[in-house]
Protein backbone atom coordinates (compact mmCIF):
# COMPACT_ATOMS: atom_id res chain seq x y z
CA UNK A 1 0.00 0.00 0.00
CA UNK A 2 1.48 3.61 -0.88
CA UNK A 3 1.98 5.91 1.56
CA UNK A 4 0.37 8.77 -0.26
CA UNK A 5 -2.72 10.13 0.27
CA UNK A 6 -5.24 12.12 -1.90
CA UNK A 7 -8.47 14.01 -2.59
CA UNK A 8 -10.98 13.94 -5.60
CA UNK A 9 -13.16 17.20 -6.02
CA UNK A 10 -15.86 15.82 -8.52
CA UNK A 11 -18.55 18.22 -10.04
CA UNK A 12 -20.08 18.78 -13.20
CA UNK A 13 -17.74 20.24 -15.63
CA UNK A 14 -14.24 18.04 -14.04
CA UNK A 15 -13.18 15.69 -11.47
CA UNK A 16 -9.65 17.22 -9.89
CA UNK A 17 -7.64 14.14 -8.04
CA UNK A 18 -4.82 15.59 -6.22
CA UNK A 19 -2.18 13.06 -4.33
CA UNK A 20 -0.08 14.66 -1.20
CA UNK A 21 2.83 12.86 0.63
CA UNK A 22 3.63 13.07 4.18
CA UNK A 23 4.80 16.84 4.10
CA UNK A 24 1.97 17.49 2.75
CA UNK A 25 3.37 18.95 -0.49
CA UNK A 26 1.17 18.01 -3.66
CA UNK A 27 3.22 15.11 -5.47
CA UNK A 28 0.63 14.69 -8.46
CA UNK A 29 -2.65 15.97 -9.84
CA UNK A 30 -4.79 15.27 -12.93
CA UNK A 31 -7.78 15.78 -13.98
CA UNK A 32 -10.81 13.68 -15.75
CA UNK A 33 -14.38 14.46 -16.94
CA UNK A 34 -17.36 15.25 -14.85
CA UNK A 35 -18.42 12.99 -12.10
CA UNK A 36 -21.34 14.19 -10.70
CA UNK A 37 -23.51 11.04 -10.03
CA UNK A 38 -26.74 13.20 -10.54
CA UNK A 39 -25.79 14.08 -14.28
CA UNK A 40 -23.15 10.93 -14.55
CA UNK A 41 -24.93 8.20 -12.77
CA UNK A 42 -22.78 5.81 -10.86
CA UNK A 43 -20.59 3.46 -13.38
CA UNK A 44 -19.69 6.49 -15.40
CA UNK A 45 -18.68 8.99 -11.89
CA UNK A 46 -16.53 5.98 -10.73
CA UNK A 47 -14.83 5.88 -14.02
CA UNK A 48 -13.85 9.57 -14.10
CA UNK A 49 -12.56 9.40 -10.76
CA UNK A 50 -11.13 5.70 -10.91
CA UNK A 51 -9.31 7.53 -14.17
CA UNK A 52 -8.15 10.85 -12.41
CA UNK A 53 -6.30 9.10 -9.07
CA UNK A 54 -4.72 6.72 -11.24
CA UNK A 55 -3.46 9.46 -13.04
CA UNK A 56 -2.06 11.52 -10.63
CA UNK A 57 -1.16 8.45 -8.67
CA UNK A 58 1.07 7.95 -11.43
CA UNK A 59 2.33 11.37 -11.72
CA UNK A 60 3.52 11.15 -8.02
CA UNK A 61 5.46 8.27 -8.06
CA UNK A 62 3.48 6.15 -6.25
CA UNK A 63 1.37 3.01 -6.58
CA UNK A 64 -2.57 2.10 -5.77
CA UNK A 65 -3.77 1.38 -3.66
CA UNK A 66 -3.13 4.53 -1.64
CA UNK A 67 -3.05 4.99 2.49
CA UNK A 68 -6.23 7.56 2.45
CA UNK A 69 -8.39 9.13 -0.10
CA UNK A 70 -11.07 11.74 0.37
CA UNK A 71 -13.96 11.49 -2.86
CA UNK A 72 -15.77 14.71 -2.97
CA UNK A 73 -18.54 13.81 -5.23
CA UNK A 74 -21.30 16.49 -6.73
CA UNK A 75 -24.86 14.46 -6.12
CA UNK A 76 -23.72 12.04 -3.90
CA UNK A 77 -26.56 12.91 -1.17
CA UNK A 78 -28.64 11.17 -3.22
CA UNK A 79 -30.56 8.29 -2.14
CA UNK A 80 -28.66 4.66 -2.58
CA UNK A 81 -25.51 6.71 -4.24
CA UNK A 82 -22.88 5.63 -1.29
CA UNK A 83 -23.88 1.84 -1.66
CA UNK A 84 -23.57 2.15 -5.60
CA UNK A 85 -20.38 4.16 -5.86
CA UNK A 86 -18.35 2.28 -3.26
CA UNK A 87 -17.74 -0.94 -4.57
CA UNK A 88 -16.43 0.81 -8.07
CA UNK A 89 -14.37 3.36 -5.87
CA UNK A 90 -12.58 0.77 -3.25
CA UNK A 91 -9.61 -0.17 -4.87
CA UNK A 92 -8.10 2.92 -5.00
CA UNK A 93 -7.45 3.16 -0.99
CA UNK A 94 -7.26 1.51 1.99
CA UNK A 95 -9.59 4.32 3.68
CA UNK A 96 -12.33 5.74 1.59
CA UNK A 97 -14.63 8.70 2.63
CA UNK A 98 -17.11 9.63 0.20
CA UNK A 99 -19.06 12.66 0.81
CA UNK A 100 -20.54 15.62 -0.92
CA UNK A 101 -17.76 17.76 -3.08
CA UNK A 102 -18.78 20.91 -1.00
CA UNK A 103 -17.64 19.16 2.44
CA UNK A 104 -14.10 19.21 1.02
CA UNK A 105 -13.91 22.94 2.44
CA UNK A 106 -13.68 21.27 5.73
CA UNK A 107 -10.22 20.29 4.95
CA UNK A 108 -9.66 23.43 5.43
CA UNK A 109 -10.37 24.13 8.63
CA UNK A 110 -9.35 23.16 12.26
CA UNK A 111 -10.34 19.73 13.44
CA UNK A 112 -13.09 20.49 10.53
CA UNK A 113 -15.26 22.18 12.51
CA UNK A 114 -16.58 25.72 11.11
CA UNK A 115 -18.91 26.84 8.53
CA UNK A 116 -18.22 26.69 5.07
CA UNK A 117 -19.87 29.04 2.78
CA UNK A 118 -19.28 28.14 -1.34
CA UNK A 119 -20.66 30.66 -4.02
CA UNK A 120 -19.91 29.51 -7.72
CA UNK A 121 -22.66 28.57 -10.32
CA UNK A 122 -24.83 27.57 -7.23
CA UNK A 123 -24.26 28.25 -3.72
CA UNK A 124 -25.10 26.49 -0.37
CA UNK A 125 -23.68 26.86 3.10
CA UNK A 126 -22.61 24.09 5.87
CA UNK A 127 -21.42 23.32 9.07
CA UNK A 128 -20.10 21.10 11.38
CA UNK A 129 -19.55 21.21 15.04
CA UNK A 130 -17.52 19.16 17.69
CA UNK A 131 -19.94 16.72 17.90
CA UNK A 132 -20.06 16.19 14.42
CA UNK A 133 -23.63 17.20 13.48
CA UNK A 134 -23.63 18.76 10.36
CA UNK A 135 -26.45 21.38 8.66
CA UNK A 136 -26.68 23.04 5.16
CA UNK A 137 -28.24 25.87 3.86
CA UNK A 138 -28.74 26.58 0.62
CA UNK A 139 -28.17 24.86 -2.05
CA UNK A 140 -31.58 24.00 -3.39
CA UNK A 141 -30.42 24.56 -7.06
CA UNK A 142 -30.89 27.36 -9.71
CA UNK A 143 -35.17 27.00 -10.01
CA UNK A 144 -35.96 27.59 -6.32
CA UNK A 145 -32.56 28.68 -4.44
CA UNK A 146 -28.61 29.47 -4.90
CA UNK A 147 -28.69 32.82 -4.17
CA UNK A 148 -25.90 34.42 -4.20
CA UNK A 149 -24.83 32.52 -6.92
CA UNK A 150 -23.18 33.50 -10.33
CA UNK A 151 -26.24 31.73 -11.51
CA UNK A 152 -28.45 34.17 -9.33
CA UNK A 153 -26.72 37.21 -9.74
CA UNK A 154 -27.16 37.11 -13.71
CA UNK A 155 -30.84 35.73 -13.41
CA UNK A 156 -30.95 38.98 -11.31
CA UNK A 157 -29.11 41.09 -14.30
CA UNK A 158 -31.76 39.31 -16.81
CA UNK A 159 -34.74 40.75 -15.22
CA UNK A 160 -33.45 44.52 -14.23
CA UNK A 161 -32.49 44.43 -18.10
CA UNK A 162 -35.77 43.06 -19.01
CA UNK A 163 -37.50 45.99 -16.95
CA UNK A 164 -35.15 48.32 -17.56
CA UNK A 165 -36.02 48.03 -21.33
CA UNK A 166 -39.93 48.01 -20.92
CA UNK A 167 -39.47 50.99 -18.52
CA UNK A 168 -40.69 49.02 -15.44
CA UNK A 169 -37.42 49.69 -14.13
CA UNK A 170 -34.41 52.01 -13.19
CA UNK A 171 -32.38 52.31 -16.58
CA UNK A 172 -29.19 50.32 -15.59
CA UNK A 173 -26.15 49.54 -18.01
CA UNK A 174 -26.93 45.84 -16.93
CA UNK A 175 -28.91 46.11 -20.56
CA UNK A 176 -26.45 47.08 -23.15
CA UNK A 177 -23.79 45.23 -21.32
CA UNK A 178 -25.83 41.78 -21.87
CA UNK A 179 -26.95 42.82 -25.08
CA UNK A 180 -23.04 43.28 -26.05
CA UNK A 181 -21.65 39.94 -24.43
CA UNK A 182 -24.73 37.83 -26.41
CA UNK A 183 -24.18 39.86 -29.39
CA UNK A 184 -27.61 40.79 -29.82
CA UNK A 185 -29.41 43.38 -31.52
CA UNK A 186 -32.04 44.09 -29.61
CA UNK A 187 -33.63 43.63 -26.16
CA UNK A 188 -36.33 41.20 -27.50
CA UNK A 189 -33.47 38.93 -28.48
CA UNK A 190 -32.69 37.86 -25.04
CA UNK A 191 -36.02 35.82 -24.99
CA UNK A 192 -34.86 33.45 -26.93
CA UNK A 193 -31.39 33.08 -26.06
CA UNK A 194 -32.48 32.61 -21.97
CA UNK A 195 -35.35 30.21 -23.22
CA UNK A 196 -34.12 28.47 -26.39
CA UNK A 197 -30.36 28.00 -26.01
CA UNK A 198 -28.74 28.98 -22.54
CA UNK A 199 -27.30 26.28 -20.20
CA UNK A 200 -27.33 27.42 -16.49
CA UNK A 201 -23.49 28.34 -16.58
CA UNK A 202 -24.15 30.47 -19.13
CA UNK A 203 -26.27 32.72 -17.14
CA UNK A 204 -24.28 32.44 -14.68
CA UNK A 205 -21.46 34.17 -16.69
CA UNK A 206 -23.19 37.03 -16.71
CA UNK A 207 -22.56 37.83 -13.12
CA UNK A 208 -18.86 39.35 -14.22
CA UNK A 209 -20.85 42.02 -16.18
CA UNK A 210 -22.93 42.47 -13.08
CA UNK A 211 -19.54 42.93 -11.19
CA UNK A 212 -17.92 45.05 -13.61
CA UNK A 213 -20.76 47.07 -13.85
CA UNK A 214 -21.37 47.44 -10.15
CA UNK A 215 -17.76 48.81 -9.62
CA UNK A 216 -18.79 51.91 -12.09
CA UNK A 217 -21.14 53.00 -9.96
CA UNK A 218 -24.38 51.71 -11.48
CA UNK A 219 -27.64 51.65 -8.62
CA UNK A 220 -28.76 48.46 -9.87
CA UNK A 221 -25.85 46.36 -10.64
CA UNK A 222 -24.76 47.41 -6.44
CA UNK A 223 -28.31 46.65 -5.68
CA UNK A 224 -28.21 42.98 -7.21
CA UNK A 225 -24.87 42.37 -5.76
CA UNK A 226 -25.09 43.75 -2.16
CA UNK A 227 -28.00 41.61 -2.16
CA UNK A 228 -26.60 38.81 -3.04
CA UNK A 229 -23.70 39.26 -0.28
CA UNK A 230 -26.71 39.33 2.30
CA UNK A 231 -28.10 36.40 0.65
CA UNK A 232 -24.93 34.20 1.28
CA UNK A 233 -24.16 35.74 4.73
CA UNK A 234 -27.54 34.40 5.83
CA UNK A 235 -26.97 30.98 4.62
CA UNK A 236 -23.83 30.96 6.75
CA UNK A 237 -26.01 32.23 10.32
CA UNK A 238 -28.67 30.06 9.50
CA UNK A 239 -26.16 27.34 9.72
CA UNK A 240 -24.49 28.33 12.63
CA UNK A 241 -27.38 28.99 14.37
CA UNK A 242 -28.03 25.68 14.86
CA UNK A 243 -25.02 23.88 15.87
CA UNK A 244 -23.57 24.21 18.91
CA UNK A 245 -20.10 25.79 19.26
CA UNK A 246 -20.11 26.48 22.66
CA UNK A 247 -18.76 30.16 23.76
CA UNK A 248 -16.29 29.99 20.64
CA UNK A 249 -16.40 31.73 17.46
CA UNK A 250 -17.07 29.58 14.51
CA UNK A 251 -13.80 29.39 11.89
CA UNK A 252 -15.22 30.22 8.17
CA UNK A 253 -13.67 28.78 4.56
CA UNK A 254 -15.09 30.38 1.74
CA UNK A 255 -15.04 28.88 -1.43
CA UNK A 256 -16.30 28.55 -4.85
CA UNK A 257 -15.57 31.11 -7.76
CA UNK A 258 -17.19 34.04 -6.81
CA UNK A 259 -15.56 34.07 -3.31
CA UNK A 260 -12.15 33.59 -4.46
CA UNK A 261 -11.97 35.45 -7.35
CA UNK A 262 -14.32 38.20 -6.53
CA UNK A 263 -12.56 39.95 -3.56
CA UNK A 264 -14.78 43.30 -3.35
CA UNK A 265 -18.10 40.39 -3.58
CA UNK A 266 -16.29 38.67 -0.62
CA UNK A 267 -15.15 41.51 1.40
CA UNK A 268 -18.81 42.41 1.44
CA UNK A 269 -19.66 38.73 2.71
CA UNK A 270 -17.16 38.61 5.11
CA UNK A 271 -18.63 42.27 6.33
CA UNK A 272 -22.13 41.00 6.86
CA UNK A 273 -20.33 38.01 8.66
CA UNK A 274 -18.15 40.00 10.96
CA UNK A 275 -21.58 41.66 12.39
CA UNK A 276 -22.73 38.49 12.81
CA UNK A 277 -20.03 37.07 15.15
CA UNK A 278 -18.59 34.51 12.79
CA UNK A 279 -14.57 34.35 13.13
CA UNK A 280 -11.46 33.76 11.12
CA UNK A 281 -11.39 33.49 7.44
CA UNK A 282 -9.99 31.46 5.32
CA UNK A 283 -10.63 31.26 1.40
CA UNK A 284 -9.95 28.15 -0.28
CA UNK A 285 -9.14 28.09 -3.75
CA UNK A 286 -8.31 24.32 -4.44
CA UNK A 287 -10.48 22.34 -2.39
CA UNK A 288 -8.72 19.17 -3.45
CA UNK A 289 -5.52 20.24 -2.49
CA UNK A 290 -6.71 21.29 1.05
CA UNK A 291 -9.08 18.23 1.58
CA UNK A 292 -6.10 15.81 0.66
CA UNK A 293 -3.50 17.75 2.95
CA UNK A 294 -5.73 17.51 5.94
CA UNK A 295 -5.81 13.24 5.53
CA UNK A 296 -2.33 13.49 6.03
CA UNK A 297 -2.26 13.25 10.68
CA UNK A 298 -5.69 11.40 10.32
Amino acid sequence: MSGLVAAVDGGGSKTVAVVVDRDERERGRATAGSSNYTVAGGERAAAEVRQAVAEATRLAGGELPLRSLWIGLAGVDRAGARENLTPLLQPLAAEIRLTNDAELIFGALPGGIGVVVIAGTGSIALGRDAAGTTIRAGGWGHLIGDEGSGYDLGRRALQAAAQAADGRGPATALLDAILRHWELGQPLAMIDRVYRSTEKAEIAALSSHVFAVARDGDAVARRIVADAASELALAATAVAGRLDFGDGVPPLALAGGLLTGETGYRAMVVRRLRRRSLGPVSVVADPALSAARSLVGS
